[in-house]
């Protein structure tokens, strides 16, 4: 067994090692998110507390780790015997990304059950978790079906498993770690919802910290048993504090004061529900017991809500999670009185705009660049867009309120990652049939196995209770559920499309596809055409929010080189077959329909749109074209491709032509 990396060894990253030392003191505080950047000590960190845990109780012989003190009377290896107990390390329990619903939650045992015909279950992860850590490294890229087992287990602190025969439950308490890349795709919110705390973590600029990194990790890598001897004694003391701090948890008092505190805060900051509430309480008086106080104090609060709310003030999709600081210390000293005795010191608050609790700043100590004047980089003076100095080019117009679409999805049936956009087999999903196996089995269908051997047991001389199976008899389950899919969008940036509220309302209907693919899992790309050329504004990603930057920040004007963006967009369709072929492309093409520039721009386009046909890639065009006199050139571009056009309109889910209907391709890929 590889010696791990010392805890106490990492440099920096208070916060990230604060918030893990606080869930290993309470545990009910409900686990850490750490998002960051690559090589930033994430999986080091969570993988290194792990040896800081106290070791637990468990009853001998027992799979589901049960507490002999108070064991689980429904376990399925119980009734347990009183006083039969061992000691052993908590465990950290990884789960892999692509690990499969059988591995999480468990299954049956399928070779006893075909060898010596006996039901048995055969534990998951999540047993194997119970009273210890289960981290999930990319925790943002873990497949929908995963992520609803482990809501369910982190709700009811169990696992329910009914399939293939077997009904059972057993408890599963975990402390839930996850670590994410952002640049990778957000977390669903009812996943992210789920983690106590949050941190974000990033490499440090102070070149003598950068030193002391590498100093260290090349000291460990040479030596690691070595390494870890030398910060024995400081794991030592840190694992000691711990058990001191677990042993005055239950002593610390958490008054009316900081209830109020803490209610006031997750008030003013709109976070939804009340989880929110009871993280930052057990937070807090997880800190006071860390720093050996019997009381929380003001600033417990102000840290606990620097880690339980940042996650939870994300409003949208495409919000970045972050708390106003300042805010979170005015409210803190409105409701700083001691036990409910309200605010303390300022007998006779101003009540002008700028000076009481709760008031608003004045006009001119109003913060520059935040708000909404961020989202607006290029404003000038009273709002109005700042020139860009480009010829025929304009200032980024903001995008409108986004909507709901309707359903796009890929004709046929796929088989790329799992998602929520276009049927397609899958490995999880509802069983449909049956078929032998081509090459190795990967989901075997009972019953389809059991009915395809039982004719041939007399013939070949069974005598005992198991069945005499032979590999020929093995049958794969068929299963159908979503794909995910690759949506390319290709936007007209061409000065057509340059008027301030034709091209926000085009912004905002993006933006909407933006959020439908964000839900459906889906990886998204944006080719952008303007002026004399196409460019790839950005490569096919799964994090929807950069699609959703650059879209905000998308200039517009010049001639419509309608061409140059089909064949780029082909090109990035190309390229991405050879790396991902499984997963099937959708291309959405926003723009009226014109091109011009250069010669026989009409005609150019056109054979660079029967490409796509030809290819029976499944596209929609989203018609921009308004005014009273329309000339259809979005409806023919649609033909051209083998696809099918909606205008703005059409493309609300709630229109009255927003039936759902799947994009048609030229030619259908069979089922």
């Amino acid at each position: 067994m590889s010696t791990p990396y010392p805890f106490t060894a990492v440099v920096g990253q208070e916060d990230l090692r604060l918030a893990l030392l606080l869930n290993a003191v309470s545990p009910t505080v409900g686990g850490v998110l750490v998002r960051g950047e690559k090589g930033t000590a994430k999986s080091t960190a969570v993988r290194a507390l792990s040896a800081l845990m106290p070791e637990v109780d468990v009853v001998s012989g027992c799979r589901f780790s049960c507490d002999p003190d108070s064991p689980d009377p429904a376990c399925p290896d119980g009734p347990h015997e009183p006083g039969a107990f061992a000691s052993r390390p908590a465990r950290l329990v990884e789960l892999p990304v692509g690990a499969s619903e059988d591995r999480l939650v468990g299954a049956l045992d399928i070779e006893r059950v075909l060898s010596e015909g006996v039901k048995s279950f055969e534990p998951g992860l999540l047993a194997q978790a119970h009273r210890g850590i289960l981290y999930v490294d990319e925790v943002n890229l873990l497949h929908d079906h995963l992520v609803d087992l482990l809501l369910d287990a982190a709700a009811m602190g169990a696992s329910y498993v009914e399939r293939e025969g077997v009904s059972v439950r057993h408890a599963s308490k975990f402390l839930l770690v996850g670590t994410m890349n952002p640049e990778e795709g957000e977390l669903r919110p009812q996943l992210l919802d789920r983690f106590g705390l949050t941190v974000e973590v990033a490499a440090s600029r102070e070149p003598d910290q950068r030193v002391e990194v590498v100093r260290r990790r090349l000291a460990y890598d040479d030596d690691p048993a070595g390494f870890a001897a030398r910060w024995a004694d400081e794991e030592a003391a840190v694992r000691a504090r711990i058990v001191g701090a677990r042993e005055l948890l239950p002593s610390v008092r958490l008054g009316d004061g900081a209830l109020r505190q803490i209610a006031a805060t997750c008030a003013a900051f709109e976070v939804d529900g009340m989880r929110a509430d009871i993280v930052m309480a057990r937070t807090a008086t997880a800190l006071a017991a860390w720093s050996g106080r019997t009381e929380v104090l003001a600033e417990d609060v102000r840290q606990a809500a620097l880690l339980a709310l940042p996650h939870r003030r994300r409003r949208a999709p495409f919000d970045a999670p972050g708390l106003d600081e300042d805010k979170l210390d005015e409210t803190l000293e409105e409701f700083g009185g001691q036990d409910g005795d309200g605010p303390d010191g300022d007998d006779d608050p101003d009540p002008g705009p700028g000076g009481g609790p709760g008031g608003q700043p004045e006009p001119d100590d109003a913060p520059q660049g935040d708000g909404d004047a961020a989202a607006r980089p290029e404003a000038g003076e009273g709002g109005e867009p700042r020139p860009s100095g480009g010829a025929g080019e304009q200032s980024p117009a903001r995008a409108a309120e986004p909507f709901r679409t309707k359903v796009l999805s890929v004709p046929g049936l796929g088989e790329g990652a799992a998602g929520r956009r276009s049927r397609a087999r899958t490995e999880h999903g509802r069983t449909t049939g049956a078929r032998r196996p081509q090459g190795a089995l990967t989901k075997l269908h009972l019953a389809a196995t059991v009915q395809a051997a039982a004719p041939h047991q007399r013939a070949r001389g069974r005598s005992g209770p198991g069945l005499v199976v032979r590999r020929h008899d093995l049958r794969q389950a068929v299963r159908e559920g979503h794909e995910s899919n690759l949506v390319l969008f290709v936007v007209d940036a061409s000065g057509s499309m340059a008027a301030r509220q034709r091209m926000s309302a085009v912004k905002g209907a993006v933006l909407s596809l933006l959020l439908d693919a964000y839900q459906r899992r889906d990886k998204v790309g944006l080719v952008t055409f303007r002026g004399s050329a196409a460019d790839v504004a950005l490569p096919p990603t799964s994090s929807v929010d950069a699609a959703a930057v650059r879209l905000e920040s998308l200039p517009t004007g010049g001639r419509t080189p309608l061409a140059a963006g089909l064949l780029r967009a082909h090109e990035v369709l190309r390229v991405e077959r050879l790396r991902d072929p499984a997963r099937r492309p959708l291309m959405v093409v926003v723009t009226d329909g014109r091109a011009t520039g250069g010669p026989e721009p009409v005609a150019l386009a056109g054979r660079a749109a029967r490409l796509f046909a030809a290819e029976g890639t499944a596209s929609v065009v989203v018609d921009c074209e308004s005014g009273p006199v329309r000339l259809g050139l979005a409806g023919q571009l649609a033909g051209e491709l083998g696809g099918t056009a909606v205008t703005l309109d059409e493309l609300r889910a709630d229109s009255i032509a927003g039936l759902v209907r799947d994009v048609q391709g030229s030619s259908r890929r069979a089922a």
